[in-house]
């Protein structure tokens, strides 16, 4: 399909089901896809971080992006990460996703090793020369361990290099000067301002960005579309309340017991293991070294799922 400038709404970051030995569970993928698109997103976003891209195989990446592209055959945007550490490797990524049918591609600054914001540049540059499709930048500092300056954002936006970002740094002062450079900058137009942020959706719509990529809306992608509608609409009154819905739901990422856990295995286990509860997939386990949610952790997932009037 043609890419839409800017990319706008819900474009939820989706989960990548697993079978008990690890492989990707396609069924339940296709299962998981049609749970978001019934529910009016307006495009999609795999091999993200909620994708659990950091933990699979070249094969099983790009088998995701196939699979997802074959079922939806062009109904939404198809957006892919191509996420590695280096831009050799990134751009491999990138003619693998793009051939697979993504319509375009989000790349994070490199990392691994220590980079100058010139070097995050030309990587960002390097890349968008190489690929056939247009270049979503991915602004997460806690997992590349450096932030996009805005006005580097900003800068390549103007020269045509990025088609958007998408924003998980958390840094809503940055976020703000990205919004508002993308909108008075010259020479910037058709650039797209997502949030990755679940529990800021209506503040960041509200200064001027133009959509979402929540994890969250995995679990419950009704309630983020109808966030979205109603601040569209400037009824902020009600766009409020759900957004709070929201953020109490929000809270079935610390099922998991961090004495034995980290903070990824807790959060994608928890959405998995509420897309197993609600019967979107078949089976909740993430990818290694990940440790899984104990059965009253599972319960505990259930209880916030039922609060929120999902089950």
């Amino acid at each position: 399909m043609t890419f839409p400038a800017p990319l706008t709404g819900v474009v939820p970051p989706v989960c990548t089901p697993l079978t008990p030995d690890r492989e990707v569970d396609v069924r339940s993928l296709t299962r998981l896809v049609d749970h978001l698109v019934e529910a009016g997103v307006d495009g999609l976003f795999v091999l993200g971080s909620s994708s659990e891209a950091a933990y699979l195989t070249d094969a099983q990446r790009r088998l995701v992006v196939e699979t997802v592209a074959g079922h939806i055959g062009g109904r939404l945007p198809l957006l892919a990460g191509a996420i590695d550490m280096t831009t050799p490797r990134v751009i491999d990524h990138v003619r693998s996703v793009a051939a697979a049918g993504a319509d375009a591609v989000v790349v994070t600054a490199p990392f691994y090793t220590r980079t100058h914001p010139a070097e995050i540049a030309r990587h960002f540059r390097l890349v968008a020369a190489a690929s056939p499709v247009p270049v979503i930048a991915y602004d997460i500092p806690s997992a590349v361990h450096s932030k996009l300056p805005a006005p580097l954002v900003l800068d390549l936006a103007a020269e045509g290099v990025l088609a958007g970002l998408k924003d998980s740094s958390g840094d809503l002062a940055g976020f703000r000067e990205v919004v508002t450079g993308a909108r008075e900058r010259p020479g910037v137009s058709g650039f797209g301002v997502l949030t990755g942020s679940e529990l800021l959706v209506d503040s960041a719509l509200a200064l001027g960005a133009d959509g979402a990529v929540p994890g969250l809306a995995n679990v419950d992608p009704h309630g983020y579309v109808r966030l979205v509608r109603l601040c569209r609409a400037g009824d902020w009154q009600r766009a409020r309340a759900e957004q709070e819905r929201l953020c109490a739901l929000f809270g079935l990422v610390e099922a998991g017991d961090p004495g034995r856990m980290g903070g990824s295995s807790s959060a994608l286990g928890a959405f998995k293991a509420a897309l197993h509860l609600r019967g979107v997939i078949d089976c909740p386990a993430t990818a290694e070294p990940q440790v899984p949610l104990s059965p009253e952790e599972v319960e505990r997932v259930g209880k916030y799922l039922a609060s929120a009037g999902l089950l």
